[in-house]
């Protein structure tokens, strides 16, 4: 990856002018999943992988946007935006400045340069860097405050309204409000977060299997609709239920034989994963480390057993983890069907534990994994390039 300064080498190459620098993570997520969509809790942590936006304003009300990772350069009109192909890379920051433009903002035009560092495919939330980054940008470049909560309403928008993809806001809110050496804990229905520190002798370690079966995108708004399906039951014991984060296990239990044995596992998941964030956040606030191996094995095991969304690799990944000294907590992150593991481990121990799940992982599946290792890092900001320092 280029640094801030390399990056304002490279847009004066292609565009000609100085520009600023703005960065917006990826994330993990430690514990809480397939809870967003259900009103529900979740715990990610904003990570060292980074989406870079140099922009400089236009005057001309155009767009040029140039993709280093994909070594390609788009233009369109702010007036008159569209998609610029299935799957392709810039209709992420071209909706978000649909978005914008939706929600009254003023846009000039821009030239931006984007260069990411958060790996692809890998489940690490870069398509949220990419839409925060460029948001960052657009607003600055055209002399609009920035309101980290509308932005990130607003790039959740345009992923889901302009690419039309049905994500949660999890991912563009740590975007915009991670903190370093924080897990944010994030209520989905009411947007009330709260700062959860991480101990400074633990690194985030993300596995990646290196495998994405094809069934993902499908079950994904299967188990979307079987959740769906266990409310409009529920309801009709339970008036007052908007959505599984109000039901109560005792409830759920009691109306088991009101759906079928694949809803109430469903439903099972959420209700007991939604509880597993609640205790996680009390053992890192009672800094009681040893009380979050269970916790997320627990999830791991629900979201395998319950909502069916692990995988084989995942699970021999999390077993291996299990094994190794130093080692916390593992589980699957993400949505599942392959992508990545986080482990909590001991920072003295990293470099043994990559070594060692790398090996055993090869030896098993015959793939080389790529690990990460981070710590928990800041949202989106304006980078001062010569100090490559946040502003302000």
């Amino acid at each position: 990856m280029k640094t801030p300064l390399q990056l304002l080498d490279a847009f004066q190459s292609r565009f000609g002018s100085a520009a600023s620098i703005y960065r917006a993570p990826g994330r993990v997520n430690l514990i809480g999943e397939h809870t967003d969509y259900n009103d529900g809790l979740v715990l990610p942590a904003a990570i060292e992988f980074y989406c870079w936006a140099a922009a400089a304003p236009r005057g001309d009300g155009k767009l040029v946007i140039h993709s280093e990772n994909f070594d390609e350069t788009v233009e369109a009109s702010l007036d008159s935006l569209s998609l610029a192909g299935k799957k392709h890379w810039a209709n992420y920051p071209l909706g978000v400045a649909w978005a914008l433009r939706q929600a009254g903002k003023r846009l000039t035009g821009a030239n931006i340069y984007i260069a990411g560092d958060v790996p692809l495919g890998a489940g690490l939330s870069s398509s949220a860097a990419v839409e925060v980054a460029t948001g960052f940008a657009l607003l600055s470049q055209s002399g609009l405050a920035v309101d980290r909560l509308e932005l990130a309403q607003l790039c959740q928008k345009a992923e889901n309204e302009f690419v039309g993809a049905r994500v949660g806001i999890m991912d563009q809110f740590v975007a915009c409000f991670g903190r370093a050496s924080h897990a944010l804990l994030l209520d989905c229905r009411s947007l009330k977060h709260k700062y959860v520190k991480i101990p400074a002798d633990l690194q985030l370690v993300i596995c990646n299997t290196m495998v994405k079966h094809e069934l993902a995108s499908g079950e994904y708004n299967a188990r979307r609709a079987e959740c769906e399906e266990g409310v409009r039951i529920l309801r009709k014991a339970f008036p007052e239920i908007r959505a599984l984060r109000d039901v109560t296990l005792s409830q759920l239990e009691d109306h088991r034989g009101n759906l079928s044995p694949k809803v109430f596992a469903r439903c099972r998941h959420v209700v007991t994963e939604n509880a597993r964030v609640k205790s996680a956040v009390e053992a890192f606030c009672r800094g009681d480390s040893k009380a979050l191996g269970p916790l997320m094995r627990d999830s791991h095991h629900s979201l395998r057993d319950d909502y069916e969304v692990s995988c084989k690799e995942l699970d021999l990944m999390v077993e291996i983890a299990e094994a190794q000294p130093g080692l916390i907590g593992a589980r699957m992150t993400g949505g599942g069907f392959g992508g990545c593991t986080i482990n909590l481990v001991e920072s003295a121990a990293v470099s043994n534990f990559r070594s060692s799940v790398a090996a055993a992982y090869f030896s098993k599946i015959g793939l080389t994994p790529e690990i990460f290792v981070s710590s928990a890092s800041e949202g989106a900001q304006e980078i001062a390039v010569l100090e490559n320092k946040p502003i302000g």
